[in-house]
Parts: C-alpha cells; sequence; structure tokens
C-alpha cells in the first residue's frame, strides 16, 4: 500500500485485491456487475485504508449537495410533516434529499460518503456513542431532529420547547376548572416526554394540585399507548377528569377508549394532545393540542445541515422553535366527576 503517508488511490486498491482499478471503480460507485466475493474483498481493503471517494471535485456536486435523511418506524404523521419542511427547504436551497431508514449495517457512515452524501439528518432515531464515532471517522456530519435523547456535545439537534408547551397544555385544563389532571406520555427517558411532564407537573405544583403517582404514566409515541393507558387511568379509584398527552397519537388512543366506555369528551373527559399533525384536525372531536412547529423545524435541520457540509460555523449545537397551545373542541370544564368511573 502507499509509502510515506500517500493518500490511498484506486490503484493502490486494485494492486492489493489483485483486480483491475475498473472493478474498484465499479465498487467505489455501487455498480451491480462485480461478484459478491470480489465486492466484499474490494470494500474490506477500503475500509481498512480509510479510501473515502473524491466525489466533491467537480462544482455541480458542491453546488447541489445531498443530504440523507434517515428515520426508524413508520411513517407518521409526525415524520410526515418534519419530512415536508425538509423536503421543501433543500428545493429552495437547490439542495437533493435521499431518505432512509436507519441502518446499521458495518461501516454505514463511509458506505454514505462513498455514496456522495453530504450530512446526515436523523429523524427519530437513536444514535450511540459508537455510531458517533463511526460518524466522526468518516467526517460525516449529522443533525438529529427532536432528539429522543440529550445529545453529544458533538451533536448538533434541533427541537421545540417542549416543557412550556407541557406548562401551556396543563395550564389551560387547570384554568378549565381540571383538578384531576393525569400526564399520559412517551418514553420515560426521552427528553422531549420529559420535558413535557416536568411542564406538566410544574403547572400542577404552581396551582397546588395533586399528582398522584398512578397519575403519571410513560409508554410509547403510539395509538395502542393511549387504549390501554386509558384504560388504567380510568379504573383508578378517583380516575381523572382530563387527560394531558405526549402526542396526537396517544390522545386518539385515549378518546377511543373513553367512547368505548360509554364516556363524553370533552363533557366527561377532556383530552389534550402534542404536536399538532394532521390527525390533531381530523379527531373527532377535533383534538386541543400543543403545536410543535416540525415543519418550521424540518426546515431549521436542513439548513443546519447545510451549514455543517460546507464547514460552515454554527451558531448553536441546539436549536428550539417555540410551541404553541391550540384550543379545540377535546377540552370543557370538568361536568359531573363521577361519570369517568365509567
Amino acid at each position: 500500500m502507499p509509502p510515506n503517508g500517500r493518500r490511498t488511490t484506486l490503484a493502490d486498491i486494485a494492486q492489493a485485491a489483485g483486480v483491475s482499478v475498473a472493478t474498484v471503480s465499479k465498487v467505489v460507485n455501487g455498480r451491480g456487475d462485480v461478484a459478491p466475493q470480489t465486492r466484499a474483498r474490494v470494500q474490506e481493503l477500503l475500509y481498512q485504508h480509510d479510501y473515502l471517494a473524491p466525489v466533491f471535485r467537480h462544482t455541480e456536486a458542491a453546488e447541489s449537495p445531498t443530504i440523507e435523511v434517515q428515520f426508524q418506524g413508520g411513517v407518521t404523521s409526525y415524520v410526515a410533516k418534519a419530512l415536508e419542511g425538509i423536503i421543501d427547504s433543500a428545493a429552495e436551497a437547490g439542495a437533493m434529499v435521499v431518505i432512509s431508514k436507519a441502518s446499521r449495517a458495518p461501516h454505514w457512515a463511509r458506505d454514505l460518503v462513498s455514496a456522495g452524501r453530504r450530512a446526515l439528518i436523523a429523524v427519530t432515531s437513536v444514535y450511540t456513542t459508537a455510531h458517533l464515532n463511526e460518524l466522526a471517522r468518516a467526517g460525516l456530519p449529522m443533525v438529529v431532529l427532536d432528539p429522543l435523547h440529550l445529545p453529544d456535545s458533538r451533536v448538533n439537534s434541533v427541537g421545540a420547547t417542549n416543557f412550556s408547551g407541557g406548562l401551556a397544555a396543563t395550564q389551560h385544563l387547570l384554568r378549565l376548572g381540571h383538578r384531576r389532571v393525569a400526564y399520559l406520555g412517551g418514553p420515560a427517558m426521552a427528553v422531549c416526554n420529559q420535558a413535557r411532564m416536568h411542564g406538566y407537573r410544574a403547572a400542577m405544583e404552581a396551582e397546588g394540585a395533586q399528582v398522584p403517582d398512578a397519575y403519571v404514566r410513560p409508554g410509547e409515541f403510539t395509538y395502542e399507548t393511549g387504549l390501554l393507558g386509558a384504560a388504567a387511568l380510568l379504573d383508578l379509584e378517583e380516575p381523572p377528569t382530563a387527560i394531558f398527552t405526549g402526542n396526537d397519537e396517544i390522545a386518539l388512543g385515549v378518546i377511543e377508549t373513553a367512547r368505548s366506555r360509554g364516556l363524553r369528551v370533552p363533557e366527561d373527559l377532556s383530552v389534550v394532545g402534542f404536536d399538532d399533525t394532521d390527525i390533531a384536525r381530523m379527531a373527532s372531536p377535533p383534538l386541543t393540542t400543543v403545536r410543535q412547529p416540525l415543519r418550521e423545524m424540518g426546515g431549521a435541520a436542513l439548513r443546519t445541515a447545510l451549514r455543517l457540509a460546507n464547514a460552515d460555523k454554527v451558531e448553536s449545537h441546539h436549536i428550539e422553535l417555540a410551541t404553541e397551545l391550540v384550543v379545540r373542541a377535546s377540552t370543557a370544564p370538568p361536568g359531573d366527576e363521577t361519570s369517568t368511573r365509567g
């Protein structure tokens, strides 16, 4: 291989693998007409010698950077709204976006760089120290949208004012006259869930309203969490008259459980969501919720990724956009407190 610290070339890789330079070029560019064993041998040598294809030497590539957007799980209303913001902002900036499911294949970050990606935006994805080290070795900057965990200092992220949102949602219910207010949220250790829950607790404490341990239930950000969590809350000796939920999907599950028990929303049970996705407006009744500016967050993530790709200075490694309470028809003053017993 190259002496005296010289940059590894395709010819060096070809000689070590015992193949032609053309074959190595096909592997680097993702061509399919290479035997699997040959491809594996060449890829291993590329990884061993930290070979990165010089894909950005051409003016056209520099003018139209490509950003990889990865997410985990299904394309929920939340993910769809965030992707809209990313795609619209990319179009305005003249950038290209490739959307994929999060990959944990060996050398995945280096594969992205070899494929021409300039930066990575992670949506609802979890990245460990090992993943961050892989990104650092590949020289691929990443922006996390609405991080589930406290981001590493090496990671840039975009989120929303979750604490303020939780505070506003709970204050709304308290102003309506509710005192038995529960919080049904997402994963207990998720940063966004903790912030929303702490906003809820802060509002309750300021009003002198009690928060029994059973009134705070973690779960997942899913409809099923709403179904099961609401059932557990409504089975309590003193069930809540209002439930603030960690997102709109949970809220819809709560509404369905209430309906199945003959309870009316909001006459018998008030429900508040979080996110203000399309399903909040389509719910029956339309859902009072905390609007998280998902499109704007996606746009901010895209612009940050482009700055990082160009090695430009970023003012802050974490950006928070403001949330806003949207009052619709799923909340009202508490009725007969015995009605929530179903």
